[in-house]
């Protein structure tokens, strides 16, 4: 009880959950309309809820493969995506919030970059690869090693909050059953992206 999810050993609760998206709703009503959300305002504590998953996600892949990254590491990967905001005539701190993360989360998300980093370059031995063909196999087998690493951790979403998906890890909303017509089938399928295909 109290749980919004349970990741391996670890537990976000329902109250982290709330103050975080109390910070993203505080930052996106201070825009003053200039923040676009990428999701419906209802789904908001998923979008939340997603990003507090994804970063237990990443370090779960950092410590299967093996890499650790410092705090320089990290501030330098968050650097790297200021400046990137930046050629887009955007803040990264509006990004974050139009994408469901919410300002006070973004040491983290150096963080997570930072271990994407360190991980492809393990992965491709060394180095980044050149070319677009060389670039879309290692995107692939990142994405892999990500799922395996979320498989692991055994994540179980409180259904007040949707479910999770693997493909997008993200937490999508419930499949409303209150309407659903009963179906007898022989064997049903779980909705797309719920259980992790790697």
């Amino acid at each position: 009880m109290g749980s919004a999810a349970i990741i391996g050993s670890h537990s976000i609760s329902a109250t982290t959950l709330g103050n975080e998206v109390t910070s993203l709703n505080r930052a996106y009503h201070a825009s003053g309309g200039r923040i676009r959300l990428q999701f419906p305002p209802s789904q908001t504590p998923q979008a939340v809820l997603s990003w507090l998953v994804r970063f237990r996600v990443r370090e779960q892949l950092a410590t299967r493969a093996g890499v650790s990254v410092t705090p320089g590491a990290s501030q330098q990967a968050l650097a790297a995506a200021r400046a990137q905001a930046r050629q887009s005539s955007a803040s990264l701190d509006d990004l974050a919030v139009a994408n469901g993360l919410p300002p006070d989360m973004l040491t983290q998300l150096g963080r997570y970059q930072a271990i994407e980093t360190a991980v492809l370059r393990q992965l491709d031995g060394g180095t980044m690869p050149t070319s677009n063909s060389a670039l879309q196999a290692l995107g692939k087998q990142f994405n892999r090693e990500q799922c395996l690493a979320a498989k692991s951790l055994r994540i179980q979403i409180n259904p007040q909050f949707g479910r999770m998906n693997y493909t997008q890890l993200s937490v999508v909303p419930a499949a409303s059953t209150l309407s659903a017509p009963q179906l007898v089938t022989a064997s049903p399928k779980p909705p797309a992206g719920s259980s992790p295909q790697c």
